[in-house]
């Protein structure tokens, strides 16, 4: 039970990468996101900032793989240990994002920050970017084959626009076939809606289960 509730779980992928940039005691630091779905696209990604930074003192990087952050890296590339890969891992990790890599270049202002001050600057990097990047929530959902006349099509359409829920396939024949995937917390209330909606005459069949995108923002 508890691996089939950690399956279930929701999460967020990294939909397009952004940037941000903070200034602290005259240091820049320039935060750069990108989506990558293996380890090899984000150490390939990494190598790709800090060649495009080659001037810069430091381009410390953080990523996390996976649904449930099965693989995480980070690296504070000279800085102080723990100071600056450590804390943008963890900024990554407390907003659920998944399939993200990002690089924090700093060019060195001539001032100091300390552990202290170089922890908060990174951080505030990574959220910076983070603000400017596009997101979207993962669902785990049961792909379902609806099958019904051409009576209950246009009710099953306006059940399934009311819960936000697209058609991913669809086949109009002497009946109607539609594909959706439908969330768990919502599948039951709305076959009881869709059953009760065309008098019975809908027939669902489990295809499978799968995460789905809902929502991007």
């Amino acid at each position: 039970m508890d691996k089939e509730k950690e399956i279930l779980e929701d999460y967020i992928i990294l939909l397009e990468g952004g940037e941000g940039e903070i200034v602290e005691k005259k240091s820049r630091f320039i935060a750069t996101f990108r989506p990558v779905n293996t380890e090899e696209e984000a150490v390939s990604f990494i190598e790709e900032m800090k060649k495009k930074y080659w001037d810069a003192r430091h381009n410390c990087s953080a990523f996390v793989l996976g649904p449930r952050a099965e693989l995480t890296r980070c690296s504070d590339d000279g800085e102080p240990g723990g100071t600056a890969g450590r804390p943008m891992l963890e900024v990554l990790l407390g907003e659920e994002i998944r399939n993200v890599a990002v690089v924090v270049t700093r060019y060195f202002g001539g001032t100091l920050l300390g552990t202290g001050g170089l922890v908060r600057a990174y951080t505030q990097a990574v959220k910076e970017g983070l603000q400017n990047s596009k997101t979207a929530v993962m669902r785990y959902g049961t792909v379902l084959d609806m099958h019904t006349d051409y009576n209950g099509v246009g009710k099953i359409l306006y059940l399934l626009e009311k819960q936000g829920l697209k058609v991913q396939d669809s086949e109009y024949g002497e009946a109607v076939r539609l594909t959706v995937t439908v969330p768990f917390s919502k599948r039951e209330a709305l076959e009881k809606e869709i059953i009760q909606a065309t008098a019975g005459k809908c027939r669902m069949e489990e295809k499978g289960s799968d995460y789905y995108m809902e929502t991007a923002y």
